[in-house]
């Protein structure tokens, strides 16, 4: 695990005043001639993704389009992207951008937005017209969410599935049923049974309803459900996973150390640390920075323990300070992460011979020296059988056999954990490896939910780094974390045993010039330690957040272009993350955050 980056979409023009609004054109224009369906996209409890589509259905273009609806009060639009919304009281106005209002016959267009409060819009109208296309009815409204479903008869395979009915002011044609968040039927009655389930696995299943003028209205809540027989444990009960990566070499520039993490009061708040990288060297595990680990002197205002290090005791540098601070702290474990971005390129030689490697890991692990300070192993390979850094050719099962080997060689007492890619696209990274097959020899797999777009395409387009879902003009399907969990299910991974990532800091361009994701841009905006990547404590202050789109925030300042989480986002991913069963969360690493520890925090109470 290196720095990790990509971005989000922002709202330049969120809430523009009333009077900035080109009057409304009249029904004639276009009222027989279109029609506009709304779906809620995403639902984290305290808020959620609405997402309009706007149909010419009829046989001349449309000039620009203007969507009408009512929310109850409680009910608001906090941020939006491709239209132009603003409000007067309860009625909410959305106007096409310059770049979207001409739609050819039988073209669309879609635009989304934020939400507060749990709402559904009424009283719809599109250019003045009812959104089912009418010429004289009031707006058609969407239907109601159906109950969230009951599930029964579950078999190794299969299970039966039935929800009250929704309601709508012109009647229900049909119901779509998804399964983790993918269409998987359309029905017209109020059950389904699913089939061809694997045995043993974790799924999550909504409903959603469709009225007679083909609107979408909010999805039923989640029921979740585990089928019967396989070979995995149920997920645990207990506390969920907050853990975080520290640096070994962040004492230096960017003199971050054990101690911070007492400073900042993120101790009280994780359970498990990665201390990174260990390197990977003919074969072997080896400590890396030796100065770094386990020979820098702390004087006592430095130390965690308030003592100063002496000239000849045994251990001193970080390792110490980890002992220290476990001491402090006896609920945090410590584990070992060898790899990463650089140093993944010994593991193909590694896993040739994967019992001598897993001895040599054991060895740097239980070192006399600190044999106290580690609980376990983490594997940061990047990536087994495809391309990072350098191009792997091990083959599709060298990641399972170096799992079990490392299982094998540490036992039952110890942590066994592998931080993995979340290339949830078709024929990418996840299907190179039988990570499946692999999760059985391990604790949990750290997903490594972000970079998955950022300045290292210079040009961009201008896309969030970490999107938690996908979204309309996603430069790549399946770069985003909802697909990636959903694929590694897929693959019979148990849910307990999958870790969302966020990043603390944010990838970004310059040369932008359009606020909203999806622009062009000459290069990398301008970071402290590397160009197009920035601290989140940075970025709150010198590019603070203007929108969020697909689960995260976005950033639109001078020519630069940011996305990054923030402690508003990361509540709606640790609210998606308990949804999903998911064994909790971990970050990638605590030296970009606040010095009061923001972004902890956040992980910590959303998923408490």
């Amino acid at each position: 695990m290196r720095f990790r980056h990509r971005a989000v979409a922002g709202f330049a023009t969120l809430l523009l005043p009333l009077a900035g609004l080109v009057g409304l054109a009249s029904p004639a224009e276009a009222a027989t001639s279109a029609t506009a369906t709304y779906a809620k996209t995403q639902d984290w409890g305290s808020g959620f993704e609405g997402k309009w589509t706007v149909k010419n259905t009829g046989t001349t273009s449309l000039s620009s389009w203007t969507v009408e609806w009512d929310f109850p009060s409680g009910t608001s639009v906090t941020s939006a992207w491709d239209a132009d919304v603003t409000s007067s009281g309860t009625h909410w106005t959305a106007k096409n951008k310059s770049w979207n209002g001409t739609l050819a016959p039988g073209a669309t267009v879609s635009f989304g937005f934020n939400g507060a409060g749990s709402g559904s819009p009424a009283n719809c109208k599109l250019n003045g017209g009812s959104c089912d296309g009418g010429t004289t009815e009031p707006g058609d409204s969407a239907p109601s969410a159906p109950g969230t479903p009951a599930a029964s008869d579950i078999t190794n395979t299969s299970v039966k599935l039935s929800w009250s009915a929704a309601t709508d002011d012109k009647g229900i044609k049909n119901y779509d049923v998804l399964r983790d968040g993918a269409k998987v039927a359309t029905v017209t009655t109020t059950s389904y049974s699913d089939t061809g389930l694997t045995a043993g696995t974790d799924y999550s299943y909504t409903v959603q309803a469709r009225d007679t003028a083909d609107q979408t209205g909010p999805v039923s809540g989640a029921r979740a459900v585990r089928t019967t027989g396989g070979t995995t444990d149920p997920p645990p009960t207990g506390d969920k996973v907050k853990l975080g990566y520290f640096t070994e070499w962040g004492v230096y520039g960017r003199n971050y150390h054990v101690k911070n993490l007492v400073t900042s009061g993120s101790a009280s708040k994780i359970t498990h640390i990665n201390y990174a990288f260990g390197n990977v060297k003919n074969g072997q595990c080896t400590v890396d920075d030796t100065y770094a680990a386990y020979d820098k002197a702390y004087t006592a205002d430095q130390s965690v323990s308030g003592a100063a290090d002496t000239w000849d005791q045994p251990l001193r540098g970080n390792f110490n300070q980890l002992r220290q601070l476990k001491a402090k702290y006896p609920h945090i474990k410590v584990l070992y992460s060898f790899g990463g971005w650089t140093y993944s390129g010994g593991f193909g030689q590694a896993a040739a011979n994967a019992a001598a490697f897993a001895k040599s890991c054991k060895s740097v692990v239980e070192d006399p020296r600190w044999a106290d300070v580690f609980d376990g192993i983490d594997i940061d390979w990047e990536y087994p059988n495809a391309c990072g850094l350098t191009c792997d050719t091990s083959g599709p099962a060298a990641f399972k056999n170096l799992m079990s080997a490392l299982r094998t060689e540490f036992g039952p007492n110890y942590l066994v954990t592998a931080a993995i890619t979340a290339d949830g696209s078709s024929g990418g990274k996840i299907d190179a490896a039988d990570y499946g097959g692999a999760s059985q020899h391990l604790d949990w797999y750290n997903v490594m939910t972000y970079d998955y777009f950022g300045a290292f395409n210079a040009q961009g387009p201008t896309a969030p780094h970490s999107p938690l879902t996908s979204y309309a003009g996603i430069p790549q399907a399946g770069f985003n974390s909802a697909d990636a969990i959903a694929k590694l299910k897929s693959k019979g991974v148990p849910s307990a045993k999958l870790l969302l990532g966020i990043g603390f800091y944010g990838r970004g361009w310059t040369g932008v010039t359009q606020a909203a994701p999806g622009g062009t841009a000459t290069g990398a905006a301008p970071g402290t330690y590397e160009a197009g990547i920035e601290d989140y404590k940075v970025l709150k202050n010198s590019c603070p957040a203007n929108g969020t789109i697909a689960g995260t925030a976005y950033a639109y300042c001078g020519n630069n272009w940011w996305s990054y989480d923030t402690p508003s986002t990361i509540a709606g991913k640790m609210s998606w993350a308990k949804n999903q069963g998911l064994g909790g969360a971990f970050f990638w690493e605590f030296s970009g955050d606040t010095s009061n520890g923001e972004l902890v925090t956040a992980i910590n109470s959303g998923l408490n």
